[in-house]
């Protein structure tokens, strides 16, 4: 999947075949977790080095986007490593990658540990099949890695060989015939391994949007054009509420909130962004909305806004600015923001595009959410 620069020293086609047989995501992280450590200074790394940056590179695609990483029905030991973590609510899921490093580096967690070491079971051996033309692995002999790391090292130009074995402790050294190349090139193999991980996590989550989005934590989003567009809205019509806590907005500091999350769906289109309070938002955090409870509020609100853009003259100048940033989708824009909707003919038009995404979400492992507050009252 896509072409690698030429080396009239090295066999590029095999390199080029590194993933050709990836049942599970473990090949992908390896090699990038050698590319990101690897420099002219350092050309050897222990397993436990690449596994931790296996963990964190994985770390934000599991527990705040929920992405299966492994075969449906069958256990994934990467995913497994990093929801075991999550669980122990050491630190938050969007905590930064130094932090998460430094924790795997100290801790002598004994389960974390166990799944490490299925971790390097095979992935350091497997990964380098391709370049085996000059040996034969037998299938027992996949099973002993003392052994076979002795065998593999028998094999000339190999990306990397293994130095003396002792589990996780074991160090490969990178073949400095390929030192040059690697970091040469670094960029381009960093976005071909990316483009070859998008296409498996794509098939292991099919009905996941965004999943070019979502390989790490995301930079900072700006909708203040958004948030502008509701503070207009409700600064004509004072008697606007939120949707969850039917809080008054007038006088409130607009916080946008995705109606489905965006941990989930990666954008900020304008028919699932809505205003609601900042502590309100934050309570809700990366929750699904109580559909029985939320939705018709949210097609209330929204079809205010579809109204008063065609209505008032402010409105629609700022709707015109506001979509041209989050409202990418022609054949949304034309079915949901046409002219002469009744309210009707909106809800059910707005039910269509958010309800697969909702059911998806939720199937995804996003749990429901009520703002329990309101029912307080």
């Amino acid at each position: 999947m896509g072409r690698l620069p030429y080396d009239e020293n090295l066999n590029i086609g095999y390199l080029s075949r590194l993933f050709d047989d990836t049942s599970n995501c473990y090949k992908f992280f390896w090699f990038q977790a050698i590319l990101e450590k690897l420099s002219e200074n350092k050309i050897s790394f222990t397993y436990n080095e690449l596994i931790n940056e296996m963990i964190a590179d994985a770390w934000y695609m599991v527990t705040e986007y929920r992405l299966r990483l492994g075969p449906s029905g069958v256990t994934d030991n990467l995913e497994e490593a990093v929801k075991y973590i999550g669980e122990k609510n050491i630190f938050p899921a969007s905590e930064k990658r130094d932090k998460i490093i430094e924790w795997l580096e100290n801790t002598d967690d004994k389960k974390l540990i166990r799944y490490k070491k299925e971790l390097i079971k095979n992935v350091p051996y497997r990964i380098q099949v391709p370049f085996f033309d000059e040996i034969k692995i037998d299938k027992r002999e996949w099973s002993r890695p003392d052994q076979l790391s002795q065998k593999i090292n028998q094999q000339r130009r190999l990306i990397y060989y293994y130095e003396a074995f002792c589990q996780l402790d074991t160090t490969i050294c990178v073949n400095e015939d390929w030192v040059s190349y690697l970091l040469r090139n670094k960029e381009i193999l960093c976005g071909w391994l990316q483009l070859n991980l998008i296409h498996y996590l794509q098939r292991r989550n099919p009905s996941v949007p965004g999943i070019a989005d979502k390989l790490s934590a995301p930079e900072a989003r700006d909708i203040e054009r958004v948030r502008k567009y509701w503070k207009l809205i409700i600064d004509i019509r004072p008697d606007i509420q939120d949707i969850y806590g039917h809080k008054n907005m007038v006088g409130e500091i607009i916080s946008v909130d995705h109606f489905v999350p965006w941990q989930y769906v990666a954008h900020d289109e304008l028919w699932n962004l809505h205003p609601t309070t900042k502590s309100i938002n934050s309570s809700k955090s990366n929750g699904l909305p109580e559909w029985d409870l939320y939705f018709e509020p949210l097609c209330r609100i929204e079809y205010l806004s579809y109204s008063m853009s065609k209505e008032n003259a402010k409105v629609s100048e700022a709707f015109a600015k506001v979509s041209r940033y989050h409202l990418n989708n022609d054949e949304i824009r034309k079915s949901l923001y046409g002219n002469d909707l009744a309210e009707s003919a909106f809800s059910e038009r707005l039910h269509n595009i958010i309800r697969p995404i909702y059911d998806d979400a939720k199937n995804s492992g996003f749990k429901e959410w009520r703002y329990e507050e309101a029912l307080c009252q």
